[in-house]
């Protein structure tokens, strides 16, 4: 498709508006947009198929701009398409309460599918996206899904190390709809990237098994980019890396292929200057030509055809409706509560056991459920049987092996909840949520429904010594806005927990033990909902005893204890400080009872303990090798210990 008159221009106007607005707002990153303005051009109006008008239809194209710096791109794009922005969002870029900040957010802004910002996760979202659609297309066919995932990543993104994990997933997985278009303008903040990049991405690439095309100074060409991505897309076993030279703010006279245009660089004069060799008007900002707009609306509603014919394929589906929509919907068969265990006071297990059990029983009746672990999936119970293994010959297999890749492991999910159609289940050990920590952070930021299963809870992991025993790691999770931490006190808590999961929008995280625990007499599923309540309640109590996960059933006992020594002390089983928290304060009340002394118990730091209770028995240094029993008793969690630190807080 050669090029036109009106295609450059309103090439020209994306450039414009990629420095219009960050100088309206006096911040943001100009130079990388103007650089990309052909290419978003040739994506939004010759290669994607999406419609403006309903951004949400499932067998969209899906765009990630991992390169999340550069979001006036995106906005331009969008508002020009007509997918909701207007002029004046574009003009109230990056102000409070507009749906163009910084970077972009999903939820934020119609048309945007991941939140991008942090270097590499845009990347590793894609990825997540790419085995979503794979899985849903084998699994109910090309009728249903059929479509590509195509990211924009800079040298940022490959920089960052989740880059290499998710490149090496996605290769060994052979996701032949992904296409990366890596923008080489060998520009960084601090100046040339030879300062600290020597890689030679095409053969990183290669050696992942991706399919690999080195462009070339084709930055302005409108056919060689057309072309290039078309034959990417086509690929149909290997993700594609197109490797693109452009010139950062190349249009711009001073600015071009500087460091100072990875940001807010070009003010008034060169702006105009820029305007009058992109043959615009020199001193108008936010000029958008009324044909140029109704090109661009028109290409936004290009593929609407292609929708309408996707609904009715959907409408006369004649698979099984009830699993398409459970997956579409992110959530279970009618009735799939009925499926769950329970478990008998006296019994004995690890709530990570007990969760696998779990997922045992929903993995038929949530046919969403999708994941595994990081090289640690049976020990942390996020094996997935008689489902198949996802592989690039079964891509309808809902067990995936992430290798040791944690980090990309966490983007991955995030990439896969917020394409829909899977709801991702992932594992590893609690203390390497240290690993995850940014994708997790960005899965609460996005509202994407992430089960994480973090194992092997506390010191009692043992001989394994304080490099993986967790102590701070709860309340680091804790702090994060919008994540939902679980940590069940027995089997039985841990099925209110995946029923909270699987009820809930946004991240939910689990935290489990390694070692055996009692199921308690009086736990409640029902109860993890409201993230606490009372498991035990004497008359006339002294002192109230507060605990998560294994700490519970010490608190129990050392109740037991502290009878013996004419002390009534109340038992409250409190999994979830986010849950409990939106409780009434009546019903805080009544659970905690503030006009009792009180005294929290658990095997971490204890740090934010004291919102909720008198006291608090922790542990705020590291642990030590030695098994597991011995390591908790010379760190004072103990049943003894507890009974103890309750009696001298009473006479205090």
């Amino acid at each position: 498709m050669p090029e036109t008159a009106i295609e450059r221009l309103g090439v020209n106007v994306i450039k414009a508006l990629a420095m219009d607005a960050p100088h309206a707002a006096r911040s943001g990153h100009q130079g990388t947009a103007m650089a990309l303005a052909l290419l978003a051009h040739v994506l939004w109006t010759r290669v994607m198929r999406y419609d403006a008008e309903r951004p949400d239809w499932p067998d969209r194209d899906r765009f990630v701009l991992s390169a999340g710096h550069a979001s006036i791109l995106q906005y331009a794009m969008l508002y020009l398409t007509g997918h909701g922005l207007t002029l004046n969002d574009l003009k109230n870029f990056r102000q409070w309460g507009s749906p163009t900040p910084g970077h972009p957010e999903v939820g934020c802004t119609p048309g945007v599918e991941v939140t991008t910002g942090p270097l590499g996760q845009g990347l590793a979202n894609a990825v997540g996206m790419a085995i979503a659609e794979a899985q849903m297309r084998s699994r109910f066919g090309a009728e249903i899904c059929d479509h590509r995932v195509f990211v924009i990543a800079g040298d940022g993104d490959l920089s960052e190390g989740i880059s290499h994990e998710a490149a090496s997933v996605a290769g060994h997985l052979g996701l032949g709809r992904l296409v990366v278009v890596y923008d080489d303008n060998r520009i960084t903040i601090d100046g040339p990237t030879s300062l600290a990049l020597s890689d030679n991405a095409a053969k990183r690439f290669e050696a992942y098994g991706w399919h690999v095309n080195e462009l070339g100074d084709v930055a302005e060409d409108f056919d060689a980019l057309e072309s290039a991505l078309h034959d990417a897309a086509a690929v149909a076993d290997k993700p594609s890396l197109l490797i693109l030279r452009s010139v950062i703010a190349g249009d711009a006279p001073q600015s071009a292929n500087t460091s100072a245009a990875h940001g807010y660089a070009l003010f008034d004069e060169e702006i105009a200057a820029t305007k009058k060799r992109l043959g615009l008007p020199e001193h108008e900002s936010f000029a958008v030509p009324g044909e140029v707009l109704d090109f661009y609306r028109r290409a936004g509603v290009a593929s609407q055809s292609l929708r309408v014919g996707w609904e009715n394929r959907a409408a006369a589906y004649a698979g099984d409706r009830k699993v398409l929509e459970a997956c579409l919907g992110g959530g279970g068969l009618p009735g799939w509560e009925n499926a769950l265990p329970s478990w008998q006071p006296g019994e004995t297990l690890a709530t990570r056991q007990a969760s696998n059990a779990v997922l045992q029983a929903l993995a038929p009746l949530v046919p969403g459920l999708t994941g595994g672990g990081a090289d640690l999936t049976g020990n942390t119970g996020t094996t997935i049987k008689d489902s198949g293994v996802f592989t690039s010959e079964q891509p309808d297999g809902r067990q995936i092996y992430f290798g040791v890749r944690e980090h990309a492991m966490g983007a991955i999910a995030n990439g896969m909840a917020l394409h829909g159609g899977a709801i991702p289940v992932v594992g590893t050990f609690l203390v390497f949520a240290d690993y995850m920590r940014p994708a997790v952070r960005l899965a609460a930021l996005s509202d994407a429904k992430v089960i994480f299963v973090w194992s092997h809870d506390s010191v009692g992991v043992g001989e394994d010594g304080p490099t993986h025993q967790p102590v701070e790691h709860l309340a680091s999770l804790r702090a994060i806005p919008g994540l939902r931490v679980i940590r069940p006190a027995d089997a039985n808590e841990t099925v209110g927990a995946w029923q909270v999961a699987l009820h809930s929008a946004g991240p939910t995280a689990l935290i489990l033990s390694r070692q055996g625990l009692p199921v308690l007499q009086g736990t409640s599923a029902e109860a993890v909902a409201g993230g606490g309540y009372v498991l035990h309640e004497p008359d006339n109590p002294h002192l109230t005893l507060v605990a998560t996960g294994s700490e519970v059933s010490l608190c129990c006992e050392a109740a037991e204890i502290l009878a013996s020594e004419s002390v009534a002390a109340r038992v409250v089983s409190l999994p979830s400080w986010e849950l409990f928290a939106r409780q009434p304060q009546s019903e805080q009340d009544r659970i905690l009872r503030p006009d009792l002394p009180s005294l929290a118990v658990e095997a971490g730091v204890t740090l934010g303990w004291h919102r909720w209770c008198s006291d608090a028995l922790g542990i705020d240094r590291f642990g030590a090798s030695a098994p597991g029993a011995t390591v908790m008793e010379k760190l004072g969690i103990s049943a003894a210990n507890v009974a103890a630190k309750a009696q001298s807080l009473l006479q205090h």
